[in-house]
């Protein structure tokens, strides 16, 4: 009876030693919508018209990207026009728009920087709607709202457009289509348009 067993314990001491290493576990993807997500430098060609002198200027504010990382709005419109887009992930409108504001987003990457600000929202549900709709520029969570409430939204989505220097060109309570958005940064944007 020991010859028999003999086999059978050699087997399983090889099954346990081979088998004991534990899978690599998958790496977790990058957090979308954090620091990789900032614009590169401002290209050399990049002509903008300029700010109504009468505009008021957009209230800056500081926040934290999807990735943990600090953000402050007045660094990246010290360079450029910035859209603000804020949004929620529960919000239809929201979604049905967001594949064309992507794409218009990078169709204008380096020129004129997107940022979204998602507020009354989860992390993991941002991070959720960013990957669905392939959102690729940075945003900041507002769990607070606080952003949202210094720019005078009270429901999502809304769109805002900053020149570069910080002044408030316009806002767009309910938001605005691509097409339309399109439109205000060919206005803006004079020279190396994309």
């Amino acid at each position: 009876m020991r010859r028999a067993l003999l086999p059978l314990a050699l087997a399983l001491a090889v099954a346990l030693l081979g088998g004991c290493s534990t899978p690599e576990p998958e790496p977790t993807p990058a957090p979308a919508g954090g620091a990789a997500a900032l614009p590169g430098p401002t290209p050399a060609d990049l002509a903008l018209r300029p700010a109504p002198g009468t505009a008021p200027a957009a209230p800056a504010f500081t926040g934290t990207l999807t990735d943990g990382t600090p953000f402050a709005a007045a660094e990246l419109w010290a360079q450029r026009p910035v859209v603000l887009t804020f949004f929620s992930s529960w919000c239809t409108t929201c979604a049905s728009r967001q594949a064309a504001l992507s794409e218009l987003a990078r169709s204008y990457r380096d020129r004129v920087v997107f940022v979204g600000v998602a507020g009354a929202d989860q992390a993991d549900e941002v991070q959720d709607y960013l990957r669905a709709h392939r959102v690729e520029y940075p945003v900041v969570l507002d769990d607070q709202q606080t952003i949202w409430r210094s720019y005078a939204v009270r429901e999502p989505p809304a769109v805002v457009l900053v020149a570069k220097g910080g002044a408030l060109l316009r806002g767009w309570p309910g938001g605005l289509d691509a097409p339309a958005l399109d439109q205000r940064l060919r206005e803006l944007v004079l020279v190396g348009q994309s």
